[in-house]
């Protein structure tokens, strides 16, 4: 079995892989082109790729006898899913064990804008702390404020679990009524709108999709409390980011942290120069035990799937009910 790896992943699912397959790695650390991933797949079984190769019809249909999709990620918008489906090529990802890490991540970020570490960080650095003053770079309490969560799946309830701590009031907005987090945290689920209205934190922990793409825009924005503060640990189109960057200038909400971006790794040089926004460089899994834990689950999914078995993690398992097509 041949398999095409888009990028080096931890060597744990290197290893694992190589014990019965031929693996080709690209070599560069960096993203590859659609060109130099559709020359890299041609005559292999199966493809391992990143959430940052933009997986179309053209890749999946450059081999012929490519039979395995595994994503080194828990999102999968960047893969061509009915076209997989349709030739009949399980797709798989990694969900569950990034979900803590994550969270946890999207509380660093809400915890860096509340008390502006980052920006008194530099201040320090940069000489200019002359010593204890009452006026001096004054955040926002985070314990016993409304904390609104986008989105009550793997990771938005792991993230709301973690507010128990800080006695928090917590909303959540989901089409599903999540009652572990009501029972445990007392939460309420409600209109996105109420939400967005009764929140001083707001945290987005939603898939992309033409539903979500630009969920929060201007009107959105407007919305929230002039002391509030958006996350996105997400995907960066939820957000319509020249929206976000006028809400923040205009100091319609306090500040915003991100990891993800609406047109990534491209970061708005606007952006990039205001004081209220904490910028993290999409590292919502970035641990060590988190990363190497999805390199060995993307490593099985994929010797399942080439086997002819069922990924663990597959997402459309429906290629096994019916006939592929070409």
């Amino acid at each position: 079995m041949k398999i095409f790896i888009t990028r080096k992943i931890p060597q744990p699912g290197l290893d694992l892989l190589k014990k019965e397959c031929t693996i080709d790695l690209n070599p560069h650390d960096r993203v590859l082109t659609k060109d130099e991933i559709i020359k890299g797949i041609k005559g292999k079984d199966g493809l391992l790729c990143l959430l940052t190769d933009q997986i179309d019809k053209d890749v999946i249909n450059a081999e012929p006898n490519l039979k395995m999709i595994a994503s080194y990620a828990v999102g999968y918008d960047n893969i061509d899913i009915v076209t997989a489906t349709n030739r009949g090529i399980p797709v798989s990802n990694t969900p569950d064990v990034l979900t803590e890490t994550t969270a946890e991540l999207a509380w660093t970020l809400l915890f860096s804008i509340a008390r502006n570490i980052v920006e008194g960080d530099a201040f320090v650095r940069e000489g200019k702390f002359k010593g204890w003053a009452p006026m001096l770079m004054l955040g926002q309490d985070v314990s016993h404020k409304t904390l609104g969560v986008v989105g009550a799946g793997r990771i938005g309830t792991a993230f709301a679990l973690k507010s128990k701590g800080f006695e928090m009031n917590v909303l959540y907005s989901d089409e599903r009524r999540n009652e572990r987090i009501e029972r445990d945290l007392g939460a309420r689920q409600v209109a996105l709108s109420t939400l967005l209205k009764d929140s001083d934190f707001v945290s987005l922990h939603i898939p992309l999709m033409s539903a979500t793409h630009h969920l929060i825009d201007e009107k959105e924005l407007r919305m929230m409390k002039k002391t509030a503060i958006l996350i996105n640990t997400a995907r960066g189109p939820i957000i319509r980011e020249t929206a976000l960057i006028k809400a923040l200038k205009e100091h319609w909400i306090f500040g915003a942290g991100l990891d993800v971006y609406e047109k990534e790794p491209e970061v708005s040089e606007e952006l990039k120069s205001l004081k209220n926004v904490v910028l993290q460089p999409h590292t919502g899994s970035g641990t060590f035990e988190t990363r190497t834990k999805m390199a060995l689950m993307a490593a099985e999914n994929m010797l399942i799937g080439l086997k002819g078995g069922i990924p663990p993690n597959c997402v459309n398992r429906e290629v096994f009910l019916k006939k592929p097509t070409t």
